[in-house]
């Protein structure tokens, strides 16, 4: 039989109580965990009707409510169905943004690079202060789950996890259910040691998953070595005498090139600016060594849901710096006006 809204939200509650407590949940404790503003007789009902028709059970007399197997099912399907459209809509959101933003990130490196006269660079934005968002776990085979990650950004990781011993659909269920229950709305730091090894006991003979999950999730929240960075006008840097030695010069192309010392600059920019601001470092200021005797003004911008990263140009010490901090904070307000309407 079909359920009403009002039935299925009132099931939603109590299974999503019992996971939670793992105690019998009772009419009152529901009229506070909704918002349908009924009644605890009118609950009491609602949940007369739903343990007639094999949803939920009453475990003693005078106590509250637990799912049965075909409670427990209605809202696993129920929520994995929600939790695909999601991902799947995340998913196609996410691969349009990227290429919008991809091509901005080198017009901008461009443009900074042409209305400076100097070198520039841009780096795609990363995720900081992240916190998971969805965990969804699928069988691929007999020996191997796909977790699907999704993170604040809307940042989605896939990542193959090996499995010893064969599990069915119905544990991969339990499991998703377990994993996004305690997990969605934490930071890697909050998934502290008490609650990893409260996941494990209740994950019982499949804790070993649970922990690969978690090793999964945080090295897709702390992962940062997909850094891009765009970079323009790196032959700019010969038209200043003293940035062409020969010496200096092809240690700087070097570092445009190769782009180590840049993600290092990236990451020194993003952790010393706890807003988005701007940052001027002078010759023996500078974090690159390779850069001492340059000026180097970078700018951290934010795209909202933890994404920032860094916008910098590098020129000789008597650049115009006036001239640069327009510049740079011009590009911010039209990265926010462009990526956010």
């Amino acid at each position: 039989m079909e359920l009403s809204e009002r039935k299925m939200i009132i099931l939603q509650a109590i299974v999503r109580n019992y996971l939670e407590t793992g105690e019998p949940v009772g009419s009152r404790t529901i009229s506070k965990y909704t918002d349908l503003n009924l009644s605890s007789a009118t609950i009491r009902n609602e949940m007369a009707d739903l343990e007639e028709m094999g949803y939920i059970v009453q475990p003693h007399t005078s106590a509250g409510r637990i799912p049965t197997d075909a409670g427990y099912r209605v809202y696993v399907d129920t929520m994995m169905a929600e939790k695909d459209k999601e991902v799947e809509a995340l998913k196609t959101n996410l691969l349009e943004k990227e290429e919008r933003l991809d091509q901005l990130l080198k017009q901008t490196a461009k443009l900074l690079a042409t209305n400076t006269n100097y070198a520039s660079m841009v780096s795609a934005p990363s995720i900081h202060q992240n916190k998971l968002k969805l965990i969804q776990l699928s069988r691929v085979n007999d020996s191997q789950l796909l977790a699907v990650i999704v993170i604040e950004g809307n940042v989605i990781k896939n990542t193959l996890l090996d499995v010893s011993e064969q599990i069915n659909e119905e544990t991969v269920l339990k499991l998703n259910i377990l994993l996004n229950t305690h997990l969605t709305g934490l930071s890697i730091e909050e998934i502290n040691l008490k609650l990893i090894s409260s996941l494990k006991t209740q994950a019982g003979i499949h804790s070993d998953i649970v922990g690969d999950v978690i090793d999964a999730v945080a090295k897709a929240i702390h992962d940062e070595d997909d850094l891009e960075i765009y970079t323009s006008g790196t032959n700019n840097i010969f038209k200043y005498p003293e940035l062409t030695d020969s010496n200096a010069a092809s240690e700087l192309i070097g570092a445009f090139e190769e782009k180590q010392a840049l993600s290092e600059l990236v990451v020194k920019t993003l952790s010393e600016s706890e807003e988005t601001g701007i940052q001027v470092y002078i010759g023996n200021e500078s974090p690159v060594s390779t850069m001492k005797d340059c000026s180097i003004v970078t700018a951290t911008y934010d795209l909202g849901d933890g994404m920032k990263g860094t916008i910098g140009i590098i020129g000789p010490k008597r650049m115009d710096y006036e001239k640069v901090v327009d510049n740079l904070k011009d590009v911010m307000r039209q990265l926010d006006s462009i990526y956010k309407k």
